[in-house]
């Protein structure tokens, strides 16, 4: 039933919100999608940080910042300053260098809850899609579109489907928290 890819493609985009929101939480290590929801002054408009330097890491635990144009290293700065990062800036006139300090364990535990918050509410957001479908199979029954074998049908193949996306759900919740952990 094309109804059902429909219902998956929508399943299939929370799993993707939710590894885009995981690429950018820092787990001890530097990784460079940190800085993805960074936008920089460039000329007025707001610029995504990856669109105005070069992003490299040449440390585990260092991120450096080669911006194109070295009039714009104080803009990077400050862009870097008032984001949710809580790393402060090394800006030596040619570069800006983004050193992150080993996470605490108390931090750890923290960052965990919040990937299993996230992971929680993406699986929320599956099973209100199956619920959806599920209203939108039953409408289809009582308007006679479909049979009632066709209802118990595709209600089962849905509550697979969730099954499916939730269980994707818990194995990157499991993955990013064991990533968090490691020291």
């Amino acid at each position: 039933m094309e109804d059902l890819k429909f219902y998956e493609e929508k399943m299939n985009k929370t799993l993707d919100v939710l590894i885009s929101d995981y690429g950018t939480i820092r787990a001890g290590r530097a990784n460079p999608h940190v800085l993805d929801k960074i936008k920089v002054d460039y000329y007025g408009t707001p610029t995504p940080l990856q669109q105005v330097g070069n992003i490299s890491v040449p440390e585990a635990r260092m991120i450096v910042i080669q911006p194109w144009e070295k009039s714009l290293l104080k803009a990077i700065e400050k862009a870097i300053l008032t984001s949710e990062l809580g790393i402060n800036p090394t800006n030596d006139g040619s570069c800006i260098r983004l050193i992150f300090p080993e996470m605490t364990e108390d931090r750890r535990k923290e960052v965990a809850k919040d990937v299993k918050k996230k992971g929680d509410n993406a699986k929320v957001a599956i099973r209100n899609i199956r619920r959806d479908a599920n209203d939108a199979f039953k409408k289809a029954e009582k308007a006679g579109d479909i049979s009632e074998d066709e209802l118990t049908e595709t209600t089962e193949k849905m509550q697979k489907l969730t099954d499916k996306m939730i269980e994707k759900v818990d194995r990157l919740v499991e993955d990013k928290t064991k990533e968090i952990m490691t020291v």
